[in-house]
């Protein structure tokens, strides 16, 4: 089992990035693949989880390892998969999860894709007590992407990319066409922050 790849970001999608390491490129699914845009053709260390199945064999990819331990803690979790996993990870607010839990706040837990009312219950059920030492409210990737110059002009393309992996995470086209208007009429950003700013609005929605 793997714990970490340690390669050159090659390639950046909606629903995954490409990382390569001794002429391998590795397809590695991450909560937010924008993160490492600047990273591009640059060394990363990505903690990751495989999973394998008879139909395939996926890395899961995270930035730190308590990241990595956050995700395991919730697919432990009956209802919650990977992708659902990757969907609550997406959101930067890891300690408002850890607080809903806690605080057995269902309302908050339902808003993320694929988790419903008896889901959300289990999570608390589960995990009540013991994600306190994960509480990351802000991915090393990220804090490292804002001393970037990412701020530059750009197009409607980070906008579309942004739409795109928010579908990517599980969230239904009508939850994603709710928040475009909001999402247009913000100053121009990149897509991790487009994407990141869809995040909060649909779980304020």
């Amino acid at each position: 089992m793997f714990e970490y790849i340690k390669g050159l970001v090659t390639f950046v999608s909606p629903y995954y990035i490409v990382v390569e390491t001794n002429l391998v490129g590795y397809q590695i699914l991450v909560a937010n693949p924008f993160r490492f845009s600047a990273y591009y053709n640059q060394e990363v260390k990505i903690y990751v989880h495989q999973v394998i199945r008879d139909d395939a064999h996926t890395l899961y990819g995270f930035s730190t390892l308590e990241e990595k331990q956050l995700f395991l803690k919730l697919i432990s979790v009956s209802g919650i998969g990977p992708k659902s996993a990757l969907a609550i990870m997406a959101l930067d607010d890891h300690g408002g999860l850890v607080y809903a839990i806690e605080t057995e706040d269902a309302a908050y837990l339902t808003k993320f894709p694929g988790v419903g009312k008896k889901t959300a219950q289990q999570m608390v059920l589960d995990l009540q007590g013991k994600l306190d030492d994960l509480a990351v409210d802000t991915p090393a990737v990220t804090a490292m992407a804002k001393q970037d110059s990412l701020f530059a002009v750009v197009s409607d393309h980070e906008l579309k990319e942004a739409l795109e992996a928010l579908r990517a995470l599980g969230y239904t086209e009508r939850e994603v066409k709710r928040i475009t208007k909001e999402l247009e009429a913000l100053p121009q950003a990149t897509t991790d922050e487009y994407l990141r700013h869809g995040l909060k609005l649909l779980m304020k929605k």
